[in-house]
Parts: structure tokens; C-alpha cells; sequence
């Protein structure tokens, strides 16, 4: 096989990421749920030997629950759960950093990482939205830039934590009486504009050091995030242009910053539509658009756009004169693409939402496997992913043809592994383990 290799990362949504695929007869409505689902699908990934699956979030409900379901389990105890039932594939969970604190959420994902062996991973966010933020007791969301910096305060404390606790500072001596070197545990000590946090970490360091870093905001500040903290990018990216704007923006931004670019993975996301044939695809495609409620839509993008709903006319393009990014405090990245897509395309109201409806936006792709494989393919070979986020539109059934008719082209042509090389998910991502920031540092407490 080649040297360099794909990473593919299976992104769960409920019964698939088409907005209409609850209502296709082989979907269950209530699947977001399921634990059973939830393994099924896994096992799926896993037995394709996929680096990671991903599970999104948000502390408030996700859009309309009239429109498509909206429930969601608690991402890192539903990973916990299907940590029991795998052994190699890695778990991410979205969680925020404006509606968490760096001791609980440090803690949640160095237990994940223990219990999975080393197999955790944390998207993190910034939770753009008011309806988040109401539910913290605040009349509405913090700005765009203050989300940031607590974001990347919030990172430098989580570290501090995970790394409290020296490698060897577990001994375990039974005949010495001797559990732990105390002086291999330390305090975090931070003091700063957001947080006041003492320390030690009550979990000890985790196989991966700490979990995969991962992040997903495309705006300006959050590519310089991403270039500071992240190991792997989740982005949309609609066209093969854009993509390759992208990868070289972060990587450059990476280099920048000292760090080896190739430690920072670019994952973008493609829902990807199979038929046998070009026809069949475009088939289940329009489908799947039919089954849209536009009202519904409409509404939902009028939110997004932060414009009234009646004055997006299904049969017209976006009104003239929508915000500009920098007015914007919520999903920046999200927010200029839709507008751009929609100004580039052409395309009415109506049009867009049935774009959007395939993927949010991520690259929606109707065809053949091999059309498929050669998509992906193409944007690996040229500069714009090191992987992708597969976002079947309908689950189970799209990740079972993806698996079944994609990938065996893709490791035909030497770009897909055949079997797992490592254990954690650092390991398949080929990323080394962290060094510990304390390590030369002075030691603090009793000697054991």
C-alpha cells in the first residue's frame, strides 16, 4: 500500500444526515435513542477498519423537533457504552467549551480514554446560538471572539490537568505499602481571565496522554484555533476549490505556529448518495428531496440567515441585503458558506434547501461507487483532505453500500488500510502521544 493512507471517520446523525431520512420506511424515528442502533452501527465501522465514528452535540434542543427527530443521548456516555462492545475503532464526542468546565470535562474524557483503551477524542466547540445560552442562565450568547479565547483557555487548563498526573507516577508497590508516587502529582495551578483551577486531576494520565484533539469551526478565529490545538479538522467544504483553500490555509497556520502540519489531519464532510448506476443515485436523491417540508426548511435557514421567514420567497433567490460575516456572532463559517453557495450556484430559496437538506452544506454526492472512490481519491491525492467525514445520508443502509462497494476500490488503489496497525486512536490517526508538560518541571508534594 502507498505510504500515505485516507482517514475515515464515521459521523453518526440519528437515522442519516439527509433531514428527510426519518421518513423513509426502513428508518426508525426513534433511533437516536437506541443504544442498539448505536452498536450496530460501530460494529459496521469497525469491522471496516474506519480510524474513528463521531457524535455531534449541543446543550439544547437541535432545531425543530417538528421537522426531523431531535433528541440526543449525552455523547460521552453513550461512547462509555459502546466502548464495551468495540476494541479498536476510536470514540470523538462534541462537547462545548462555553457550557462546560475544564475540571468536569478534563475528567469525562480522561475516564473515556481509560475505559476505551486509549480511544477517545473530543470535538470541540464553541456552541454558537441563543437557545444554548438560555439555558445557562444568560439572556443570550457570548460574542463570537470572547467564545474563543475562553475556548483556548479552556484548552490550556484541560491540558495542565491531563497532565497532573506523571506517566510513572502509579507504582503500585504492594510490599512498600507505596500506591503512587506523590511527587509525580501535581497541582495544575492556573490562574486566568476565565478560570481559577488548582488541581491535581483525580483521574491519573490516560493511555493516549490525552484525547485526540479535534475541531470543527471554519470562521477565521476558528482556523487559528484549530492551527494552535487541533490533530484533526472536521469542515465543510462544498467544493474541490475550497477544500484545497482550506487545507493549505490550516496547514500554513499550523507551520506558523511551529508545529508539523502533518499532525494536523483535514477531514472534510461528504454525504455520499450510491447507486449501481448514475441514474439510481440521482434517483435516491430526489427522493429523499421530496420528502423535505419545505415551510419547516424555511424556517429552520431563516434562523441561520437572521432574516425573517417571510421574506425568504421559496422561488426566489436569498434577499440582497443579508449581514455581513463580521456582523454575525453566531456560526460564522456556516453562515458565509450557505450565503456564498447559494450567490455562486444561482439557486432559489427552495433550491438551497434542498442542498442544504443532503448535508448542511458539507459536499453532497450522488453516484456510481467508483464516481464515489474517485471523488475521494482525487481530493486526497490533490491537496485538500487527508480523509473524510463520511456522512452517510441514510442509516444504517448508506454506511452498508459505502462499505460494501467503496471501499474495497479504495483499498484496490492503496489508499485505505485493510486491517488495524495500532490500538488508540492516536495510533490510526498516526499521531504521536503527547509529552507531558510538567515532565522537567519541579516536583511538588511528599516523595514517596
Amino acid at each position: 500500500m502507498s505510504e500515505r493512507r485516507l482517514h475515515l471517520n464515521l459521523f453518526i446523525h440519528d437515522t442519516g444526515h439527509h433531514e428527510a431520512s426519518w421518513r423513509l420506511p426502513e428508518s426508525d424515528p426513534s433511533a437516536d435513542l437506541d443504544l442498539g442502533f448505536h452498536q450496530r452501527l460501530a460494529l459496521i465501522a469497525e469491522d471496516a477498519k474506519f480510524d474513528s465514528l463521531f457524535l455531534a452535540d449541543s446543550p439544547a434542543l437541535w432545531g425543530d423537533p417538528g421537522r426531523r427527530p431531535s433528541a440526543r443521548l449525552e455523547p460521552t456516555v453513550l461512547l462509555a457504552a459502546l466502548a464495551a462492545g468495540t476494541t479498536r475503532i476510536g470514540l470523538i464526542a462534541t462537547a462545548s467549551t462555553s457550557y462546560n468546565e475544564p475540571y468536569n470535562l478534563a475528567r469525562r474524557f480522561a475516564s473515556l480514554d481509560h475505559l476505551s483503551a486509549g480511544r477517545a477524542g473530543w470535538n470541540i466547540v464553541t456552541t454558537a446560538g441563543d437557545a444554548a445560552a438560555r439555558n445557562f442562565g444568560l439572556d443570550g450568547q457570548p460574542l463570537h471572539r470572547t467564545r474563543y479565547e475562553r475556548a483556548a483557555e479552556f484548552l490550556e487548563v484541560s491540558t495542565k490537568l491531563w497532565d497532573s498526573w506523571a506517566d510513572e507516577a502509579l507504582v503500585a508497590d504492594k510490599d512498600a505499602g507505596v500506591h503512587a508516587r506523590a511527587d509525580r502529582v501535581r497541582p495544575a495551578g492556573h490562574r486566568g481571565r476565565f478560570f481559577n483551577v488548582e488541581g491535581p486531576l483525580n483521574v491519573r494520565r490516560s493511555p493516549q496522554g490525552y484525547p485526540l484533539l479535534v475541531q470543527a469551526g471554519s470562521s477565521e478565529s476558528g482556523k487559528a484555533f484549530a492551527a494552535r490545538w487541533a490533530e484533526a479538522v472536521f469542515t465543510a467544504q462544498p467544493t474541490f476549490a475550497e477544500g484545497q483553500a482550506f487545507y493549505a490555509d490550516v496547514k500554513q497556520r499550523a507551520r506558523a505556529l511551529g508545529r508539523n502540519p502533518e499532525h494536523v489531519k483535514i477531514l472534510p464532510g461528504i454525504v455520499p448518495l450510491i447507486g449501481d448506476t448514475e441514474a439510481e443515485a440521482r434517483a435516491l436523491e430526489a427522493e429523499l428531496d421530496r420528502l423535505i417540508q419545505p415551510e419547516f426548511a424555511r424556517e429552520q435557514l431563516a434562523v441561520l440567515l437572521r432574516v425573517e421567514p417571510e421574506r425568504l420567497d421559496l422561488d426566489a433567490p436569498l434577499p440582497d441585503d443579508l449581514p455581513a460575516e463580521d456582523e454575525v456572532e453566531g456560526a460564522k463559517s456556516r453562515y458565509t458558506l450557505i450565503v456564498e453557495l447559494a450567490r455562486r450556484e444561482h439557486l432559489t430559496v427552495r433550491q438551497l434547501i434542498g442542498r442544504l437538506g443532503g448535508g448542511r452544506g458539507h459536499r453532497t454526492f450522488a453516484g456510481t461507487p467508483v464516481q464515489v472512490a474517485d471523488t475521494i481519491a482525487h481530493w486526497f491525492e490533490h491537496g485538500a483532505a487527508d480523509g473524510f467525514n463520511v456522512m452517510p445520508a441514510v442509516l444504517p443502509s448508506g454506511l452498508e453500500v459505502f462499505v460494501a462497494k467503496v471501499l474495497p476500490i479504495l483499498r484496490e488503489r492503496g489508499l485505505f488500510r485493510t486491517e488495524y496497525e495500532g490500538a488508540t486512536l492516536r495510533e490510526h490517526y498516526g499521531l504521536p502521544r503527547p509529552g507531558n508538560q510538567f515532565a522537567t518541571a519541579p516536583a511538588v508534594g511528599a516523595s514517596a
